[in-house]
């Protein structure tokens, strides 16, 4: 990293001699002693590939991120198991139309599905006629969704239900607001004691006339007589390329250009104990026949209709890889141990199977049958999360890794155990690490990875965040100390394969934990200021990373980094500095680039993109969801030799044009365009 001491000497030199270039953006009243030296090398000697797969994101079912969120489903609760497989059983959120006169609800054991037993049973009092006559509209049962269903004007939503009888039905499915009117949409189901004699799948398509963030589905009769519900689903048809998921949340996710997607947890894959760990056999097959389980590290039920087929869609849709984070037989509070642990590494084999297998494969024709005879391109697992310093971890871990090695050679093996500061005691191929800490500490680790050893596995560095009371929900200061941090990471991307933010999503009705990148309810969305950090290092896999030297007169307040980087959409290149000012004072940049042929940067087509504000914590929310977020203005003094101001408290990016193209960039299989 201290390679240019002779070509940076020459530049103090020749700014104490007085013939540096004059300022060209100097502001008025900056102090003058607030001044610090940038040199660049770029020339294809200085240049290090970055790996195609540095920066990405980690999705784990916290917050309601999947049920209640990226997974577009808007009943909660549709089979009604998240009492659990008992009877009577609670059956929240779903709730009564009508009073105990009318209606009986209750449930029983009675479902076609094997793995999911529990059906609602709705008793009607009432009738259309004669002594005990329905309420107007009638009566039944109706669900909230996650706290609102957000219906649109002229959106089609499909509703799938399914239904028994002892009689005939005349039954109401309707989508409305949230005390039960406006109907926004509405389709009559009616048949015979005969066509629902035994359980019968029925689909209605809903075309909504207005639009509410709040509905509700309801499902109503003036009949009197009994009749049973199971599986009653509601999913726009309107989702993410087709396959389920919430469109504005994944093209918000698509927006940074995940090189990976690690999945599903985090803490939901061990669980506080293995009986409610995710077991991605019982999240696969039709929706209708998963059991779901309760998480009860985060404390709520999800009906798994985001499982592990789903997010293997998802890295697909979003053209990135796969991370499949399994459970190796612990949990916070069990665990296996390694003389019993064989079936765990059987069942992580079948997922592999699963994902990557022939379609005449035993789990290979399971993905098949399911609409994708193609295998996943799934190349690395991690091995548990978080398990290091369990007593049965290391010797769990070896008999997975034996296993998965044996007979899917190719496969890249993640432990959790770090290897930052001292060799692992065991074959690994990247070693996972995790920080959440202060902004002042997390600033600080912008070197963490200077004096790692370069030999043996790599880093992924899957969870990071700034924490506490710096944080807030999603502060500036939080971002600004991300931001710094991943310039360290991408100057040692030799060591550092990957890295993501955690968590990536927040439903603002159940925060588990702070900060997170997105933030949502059933309408509404922004970004906070640590994921338009990501933003700035869109373009940085698969990228070159060049030589700096930073100096300063202050004290260590900047971290700056540079690459090159070609935009796949005009096939420009582009040389990009990123810095961070984590000081309180305006600072004069003096940028030196050296290694390019003459007039090599344009006068026109660059950029400066700064992401600053007002106050160190500085939050973005609803009413003003870009109060903190980037801004992007001409860099009217771009040149290899340029003046700029850094505002205090900023991030700020430099991405100069170049006049060609013999700027050397690495291949890479994904596009790549300006995130701003």
């Amino acid at each position: 990293m201290g390679s240019y001491k002779a070509s940076f000497s020459v530049l103090l030199l020749y700014f104490f001699v007085g013939n540096f270039f004059v300022p060209q953006c100097f502001a008025n009243g900056v102090d003058a002693s607030q001044t610090a030296w940038l040199s660049v090398n770029a020339s294809d000697a200085s240049a290090r590939p970055i790996p195609k797969t540095l920066f990405g994101i980690f999705f784990e079912e916290i917050n309601h991120a999947g049920a209640g969120g990226l997974w577009a489903e808007l009943v909660s609760n549709r089979g009604f198991e998240a009492g659990g497989p008992n009877v009577p059983s609670n059956i929240d959120p779903w709730s009564i139309i009508g009073d105990e006169s009318s209606l009986i609800v209750s449930t029983d054991r009675s479902s076609c599905f094997e793995r999911n037993k529990v059906a609602l049973r709705m008793e009607v009092l009432c009738d259309s006629e004669g002594t005990n006559i329905c309420p107007a509209g009638g009566v039944g049962v109706y669900n909230p969704g996650f706290w609102g269903m957000n219906i649109e004007k002229e959106k089609t939503y499909k509703v799938v239900l399914y239904v028994r009888s002892l009689g005939a039905i005349n039954l109401s499915v309707s989508l409305t607001g949230s005390n039960g009117l406006p109907t926004l949409a509405t389709s009559d189901i009616i048949a015979s004691a005969s066509d629902v004699s035994n359980w019968t799948k029925v689909e209605v398509l809903l075309e909504a006339n207005a639009t509410d963030h709040k509905s509700r589905l309801q499902l109503k009769t003036s009949r009197k007589g009994v009749i049973w519900f199971d599986q009653v689903s509601a999913m726009p048809l309107d989702t993410y390329k087709g396959h389920g998921f919430r469109s504005d949340l994944s093209e918000m996710v698509a927006d940074l250009k995940p090189r990976f997607i690690r999945f599903p947890g985090g803490c939901f894959v061990e669980g506080e104990w293995l009986r409610n760990a995710f077991r991605w056999k019982a999240t696969i097959g039709p929706w209708e026949e998963r059991p779901g389980h309760f998480g009860d590290v985060w404390m709520y039920w999800t009906d798994d209709g985001l499982g592990y087929f789903e997010f293997l869609q998802l890295a697909e849709d979003l053209g990135t890889l796969p991370i499949w984070v399994f459970n190796n037989g612990v949990s916070h509070n069990d665990q296996v141990d390694t003389s019993s642990v064989k079936p765990f590494v059987q069942e992580a084999l079948d997922g592999i199977e699963f994902a990557r297998g022939d379609p005449n494969s035993t789990w290979g024709s399971v993905r098949a049958a399911m609409g994708h005879p193609e295998p996943f391109d799934l190349r690395y697992v991690a091995i548990g999360n978080e398990d290091c310093g369990k007593k049965n971890y290391r010797g769990n871990y070896l008999k997975f890794y034996n296993a998965i090695s044996q007979a899917y050679p190719d496969i890249k093996m993640i432990s959790n155990c770090d290897g930052s500061s001292k060799q692992l005691d065991h074959p690994a191929d990247f070693y996972d690490y995790h920080v959440y800490t202060s902004a002042s500490n997390l600033f600080s680790m912008a070197n963490q990875f200077d004096r790692t050893s370069r030999n043996g596995p790599k880093a992924f560095v899957s969870e990071y965040a700034v924490t506490g009371k710096d944080a807030g929900t999603g502060s500036l200061l939080a971002a600004l100390a991300e931001a710094a941090f991943l310039i360290g990471i991408e100057k040692n991307s030799d060591i550092v394969e990957m890295a993501s933010y955690a968590p990536l999503f927040v439903n603002v009705n159940d925060r588990r934990w702070n900060p997170d990148a997105i933030v949502f309810d059933s309408s509404q969305l922004y970004g906070t200021p640590s994921y338009w950090v990501q933003r700035f290092f869109s373009e940085s896999s698969g990228a070159n990373v060049l030589n700096t030297a930073l100096q300063t007169n202050t004290s260590k307040s900047l971290v700056a980094s540079a690459i090159t980087w070609k935009d796949s959409n005009d096939s420009k290149n582009y040389l990009r500095i990123k810095i961070v000012n984590f000081g309180s004072d305006n600072v004069t940049l003096k940028v030196r680039v050296d290694g390019l042929g003459p007039n090599s940067i344009q006068l026109s087509g660059s950029t400066k993109t700064v992401l600053t504000s007002d106050n160190l914590m500085d939050e973005n929310s609803f009413k003003t969801p870009k109060k903190v977020a980037p801004t992007q203005s001409p860099l009217e003094n771009a040149g290899e030799e340029m003046d700029v101001i850094l505002a205090p408290h900023s991030f700020t990016s430099f991405d100069l044009l170049k006049e060609s193209s013999n700027l050397r960039t690495t291949g890479t299989d994904f596009s790549s365009r300006s995130s701003f």
